[in-house]
């Protein structure tokens, strides 16, 4: 237990460090007024929004992927701030002067909302009347009910709404696609204003679950976002550094360490900007005057921890549930093969109402599992009887019930 001497002996250090200027701009959702190296996303969702707006017509749906910390929650957000800027509800210039000498250009409102927290049908509704400033209580109202309200102070409004949903996959996972299927038909039950929805998912397999209407809806124009290189990651920490630390503080190589670093993590931009705040925060702690690589080294290991709990929570619902499948037998001592991994699989999804995938898109989802290192799948020989693979847990059963003990389904199971 710490003594008052060893918080003394903290604080000193702490007084001698000066490392931030402001670690704030080291954090995920803070966001720059430059994007280096998302240009081309920039223009090309400015250009689906854009040209349409400026006529008087609803943009098209827009559904973006990519991996974590590629840039697309950020690329949105600048150009839904921009959007706002230039047309937003609240803006009292004189519109016709911009771009086009138009009287038909509609007033635009728009709204970011992060499905992670906002994961139910009723709190995605009631998040999008509280931007138009209809208050909503906690609980206590139908959803079907809220819906109504929706369309009657978006009639009021007579605007174009772009709204963003931020990790879609989470609002899929808990609560089905039916409200998003309302969302992305809505502008039939309107006559004076209109709907336009961003979908954005972490989920590269997340079109494979949709309905075939959501699907079609939702996807009439598509972003994907590749991951940074090293390099990439490299400049967009060179201009953070600048912003976050004090000059001189940052040995030579610990930029490009953390950017290599990040870059084998399909070229995570979140990743590398999390290394080089916790580096220097373990450097603060220290007394430090400087953050070495071997600060870096030390904040790898600190950040790993959390990794796979993290990997887990923002896996597609079918494949928790195959992983699920495989903690179980594991459980029973059983290193399982597909046909028992996809039998529990079935078992499980049956219990929850859903319709299960076909087996050989099961086996597919265990070589995902594999690849990304949560289970371990090893082929091997039966003889005559050819090859059979043989799947385990490849995680601590520690990090398997931290990362699925948020939804309450899968919790259920183990």
């Amino acid at each position: 237990m710490p003594t008052s001497a060893n918080i003394e002996d903290l604080l000193r250090r702490l007084s001698r460090a000066n490392i931030f200027k402001d670690r704030e701009k080291l954090r995920p959702d803070y966001l720059p007024e430059n994007l280096p190296h998302r240009e081309n996303q920039i223009l090309r969702l400015a250009e689906i929004l854009l040209s349409p707006i400026a006529r008087g017509a609803r943009p098209s749906n827009v559904f973006i992927y990519g991996y974590t910390g590629t840039g697309k929650t950020a690329v949105t957000k600048h150009v839904l701030k921009w959007l706002e800027r230039k047309w937003g509800y609240n803006n009292t210039s004189t519109l016709e002067t911009f771009l086009y000498s138009r009287s038909d250009v509609v007033r635009v409102i728009t709204t970011i909302v992060n499905c992670r927290t906002e994961n139910t049908n009723y709190r995605i509704l009631r998040a999008l009347l509280g931007v138009l400033g209809v208050e909503v209580p906690f609980t206590g109202l139908s959803v079907a009910e809220l819906y109504d309200r929706f369309i009657e102070v978006l009639e009021k409004n007579e605007s174009l709404f772009v709204v963003a949903l931020d990790e879609i996959d989470q609002l899929i996972d808990k609560s089905g696609d039916e409200l998003l299927y309302r969302l992305t038909r809505i502008n039939s039950e309107l006559t004076r204003s209109k709907v336009t929805i961003i979908g954005i998912t972490n989920s590269l397999n997340l079109r494979d679950y949709l309905d075939p209407r959501v699907k079609s809806s939702l996807g009439e124009e598509e972003l994907v976002f590749p991951p940074y290189n090293a390099l990439e990651l490299e400049d967009i920490l060179k201009e953070r550094a600048e912003l976050a630390f004090q000059p001189g503080v940052l040995d030579p190589g610990v930029i490009s360490l953390c950017a290599s670093l990040a870059a084998r993590e399909h070229g995570d931009a979140r990743r590398a900007l999390d290394l080089l705040r916790v580096a220097g925060e373990i450097a603060e702690r220290e007394g430090a005057q400087k953050v070495t690589e071997n600060h870096v080294k030390l904040a790898l290991k600190d950040i790993e921890k959390d990794k796979t709990v993290e990997v887990i929570r923002t896996l597609p619902l079918h494949s928790k549930l195959v992983l699920i499948s495989v903690y179980l037998l594991w459980k029973q001592g059983i290193s399982a093969s597909t046909g028992e991994v996809y039998d529990m699989y079935c078992r499980l999804v049956q219990r929850i109402n859903l319709d299960p995938l076909t087996q050989r898109r099961v086996s597919d989802i265990i070589s995902e599992l594999d690849m990304i290192g949560l289970v371990q799948a090893k082929l091997m020989s039966k003889g005559r009887y050819g090859r059979t693979k043989y799947i385990t847990l490849a995680i601590p059963e520690k990090a398997m019930l931290e990362g699925i003990k948020d939804d309450s389904r899968l919790s259920a199971f183990v």
